[in-house]
């Protein structure tokens, strides 16, 4: 299966404290929303989103837009800085 990828890479924060992660695919995106514990609506729209990405029902930019949204929402976006 290809990966649907965007640019650039959404960074987020990972379960294990101090390891950040370069997220820059929709199937990556949907791996790390299955792992957080807050399930507002931005996480739930990126979910959605992720998998139409996946099934070719949607542009992998959407996937990021939605991801960077659920990273804001959930507190796990950090800065390439």
């Amino acid at each position: 299966m290809a990966l649907h990828w965007f640019s650039p890479p959404v960074l987020v924060q990972t379960e294990r404290p101090g390891i950040i992660r370069n997220v820059n695919n929709a199937e990556t995106a949907g791996e790390e929303l299955m792992k957080w514990t807050k399930l507002g609506p931005c996480w739930d729209l990126a979910v959605r989103v992720c998998m139409a990405v996946i099934f070719d029902e949607m542009e992998p930019e959407e996937a990021r837009k939605a991801f960077l949204a659920a990273a804001k929402e959930e507190g796990m976006l950090r800065s390439s800085d």
